[in-house]
């Protein structure tokens, strides 16, 4: 039996007046999930992942991961990996890697570096040599070396190849407890509708749809990226 790992309930999300981000939204998301969060830009999917990062704090309703409020207990369980880079372009990869060793007690450093030379990638190089890509790849690395209860990815394949974005996915699938949920945003549905159990479309800064991806090939017999297309004309 699969438990709510997950409880979002009615949640609102203002940065103005007449800027609101997310409009009293509801969800459950349950533990051992890939869930896709999928909308166009501004549709509140970002500042979703933002709250249960708990680097935002809504203005009404109540999240809670692991039976948890948002706080030092969720932290604990949440590994987060932010749109854009977070790591200091100037520490060598190594620096960085300790940097989370201290930083997380969940964080395995081993598999990190295995992970790494798997990429051909030498820790003594310092961040700011490495391409986007490879950039992209060790923040990914970073993250999915923890044992977390729950991984955030905002927009983890985004302006990397083909390739790369094979591999991201691949450690994605390989390196994280099957207990364990995914929350995952993107643009690119046709690249990651193949790992994804369920979706969640936001739009308008309401959830429009949350569903399996199986239940939407069967009952709309299209592919969650012809279907995304269809709703939001995109």
């Amino acid at each position: 039996m699969t438990m709510a790992l997950v409880e979002i309930k009615h949640v609102t999300k203002r940065y103005t007046k007449h800027k609101v981000a997310l409009d009293d939204v509801s969800l459950t998301m349950e533990e051992g999930r890939i869930i896709g969060l999928l909308g166009p830009n501004g549709s509140g999917k970002t500042t979703l992942i933002k709250l249960l990062a708990g680097l935002l704090s809504a203005n009404g309703g109540t999240i809670t991961v692991d039976g948890n409020a948002i706080g030092v207990e969720t932290k604990k369980v949440v590994s987060y990996l932010p749109d854009v880079s977070y790591i200091n372009e100037n520490q060598k990869i190594s620096q960085v890697i300790s940097y989370f060793a201290d930083f997380y007690a969940d964080f395995e450093p081993d598999r990190a570096v295995a992970m790494l030379e798997n990429l051909n990638i030498d820790v003594n190089l310092k961040y700011k040599t490495l391409s986007k890509g490879m950039k992209e790849k060790v923040q990914l690395v970073l993250v999915m070396s923890r044992r977390a209860k729950l991984y955030l990815l905002d927009e983890p394949i985004a302006g990397v190849d083909p390739a790369s974005r094979d591999y991201i996915l691949k450690t994605i699938i390989q390196n994280y407890d099957p207990t364990a949920t995914i929350l995952m945003s993107t643009h690119l549905i046709s690249d990651i509708e193949h790992i994804l159990d369920d979706i969640i479309f936001i739009n308008d800064a309401k959830v429009g749809l949350v569903s399996t991806v199986d239940d939407i090939r069967e009952t709309q017999e299209k592919s969650v990226d012809e279907y995304f297309r269809e709703v939001y004309r995109c």
